[in-house]
């Protein structure tokens, strides 16, 4: 398996997803070899005899990258500043940030894939599974070196990050990556359908999985320090085009005209967090509006646990893990109808994310109507219940075994 992250390396959902499908994979009785770009003695955490964490510089491979594109790219935007921010803060541990990543993020994907590849021909494997545009390359190779069968795993597109006008860099090696692969699973029927139209994957070439959430081993209380008679709304997500903050604020304005012990959190960072943080000023609600930073471990689930309702406005989301660690800590959610997770989660409030005026209101049917979101939390946790790594890696095995029967 190649993949970017994994915890305690993550800097986003892929990382929580991919922890999700190990751990599944492992319950049903296969044995993972991952490959990533770094690595930390904490993620060999499971059976070594069953898992085992490799670097990509452990292949021995040779390094080339060789007329790589000069723009910078992070794993979730396509801006300069969120490349240096990433690389900056993702390893404080006294390494200069260039040794561990190349000048851009497309020549990283690249010197990434060129020793990483090279584990195929040392480790004996039945399937290469390959996660999203970072490792489609390195998967690609991989086939190349051994001949065993590629599945590629798409979690998001370059369109769910840039909207129509998707990086060409970007999309190619999407597209490649697709089209060399014996299988393509998508995280959503949403996620399939764009795959079909705008990468030109044949539909049956593709099988549709549903991302679940790790089993709960903590349940959380409210511990906020804020007034009690506030209700807490609650966006966790990276501060970008993609994930809809500019639309959560604007319900914001629109709830407070008419409730006003009202303050809506907004958890995360990325390369819209100073407009959005302006955003906020300009609309006169700066005062109800809270910016926590980036959040980790405990500090999320936490997070989720204060709230009185969670809300996911993303413009494009091919699932969300999200909502469903929201309603893990019992919390009811808002969530677009331009996601894969409605499509799992029935029990949820659901708009467009254009619609502010929909929004609003159903923001405030939440808060105001003990009796609502009551039925929400308890419904929305049964359907949460179907859901679990096991099963879902469960559905992942049969597409490895199609393959393999192939």
């Amino acid at each position: 398996m190649y993949g970017w992250e994994f915890p305690p390396i993550q800097s986003g959902g892929l990382g929580v997803a991919c922890q999700g499908i190990v751990e599944g994979l492992l319950s049903n009785q296969h044995k993972v070899f991952l490959v990533l770009p770094k690595t930390n003695p904490a993620m060999q955490m499971y059976d070594p005899g069953d898992f085992k964490v490799l670097s990509a510089s452990q292949s021995g491979g040779v390094v080339s990258v060789k007329n790589i594109p000069t723009t910078l790219y992070s794993p979730y935007s396509t801006t300069e500043s969120s490349y240096q921010e990433h690389v900056v803060t993702q390893f404080k541990n006294g390494e200069e940030p260039g040794k561990i990543y190349g000048k851009n993020m497309m020549e990283e994907v690249h010197r990434y894939a060129s020793q990483a590849a090279v584990h195929a021909e040392k480790v004996k494997h039945d399937v290469i599974h390959a996660h999203d545009w970072l490792t489609a390359e390195a998967g690609v190779q991989a086939k190349k070196i051994s001949g065993q069968p590629l599945v590629m795993q798409v979690h998001a597109t370059e369109f769910d990050r840039s909207g129509e006008n998707p990086n060409q860099a970007v999309y190619d090696l999407e597209r490649r990556g697709m089209h060399h692969a014996d299988r393509v699973i998508a995280v959503s029927q949403y996620t399939k359908d764009m795959l079909v139209k705008h990468y030109g994957v044949k539909e049956w070439k593709i099988d549709v999985v549903h991302n679940a959430v790790r089993p709960n081993f903590k349940q959380y209380e409210k511990t906020h320090h804020l007034d009690k008679k506030d209700k807490i709304v609650l966006f966790l997500g990276r501060m970008t085009m993609q994930k809809g903050p500019d639309y959560f604020l604007k319900m914001a304005k629109k709830v407070l005209s008419h409730m006003k012990d009202i303050k809506f959190i907004m958890a995360g960072d990325g390369d819209m967090m100073e407009q959005v943080i302006k955003m906020s000023i300009e609309l006169g609600i700066e005062k109800n509006v809270l910016f926590s930073g980036f959040l980790k471990g405990d500090e999320i689930a936490q997070a989720y646990a204060n709230a009185d309702l969670y809300v996911m406005p993303s413009i494009s989301e091919p699932f969300g893990i999200t909502p469903l660690e929201a309603i893990k800590q019992g919390t009811p959610v808002l969530i677009s109808k331009q996601s894969g997770v409605s499509e799992a989660i029935k029990s949820a409030l659901k708009v467009n994310f254009w619609d502010v005026d929909d929004m609003t209101e159903k923001v405030i049917a939440a808060l105001r109507y003990p009796a609502l979101s009551n039925i929400l939390r308890d419904h929305s946790r049964r359907e949460l219940g179907q859901l679990s790594w096991h099963e879902q890696a469960g559905e992942i095995g049969k597409s490895y075994k199609k393959v393999i029967t192939k």
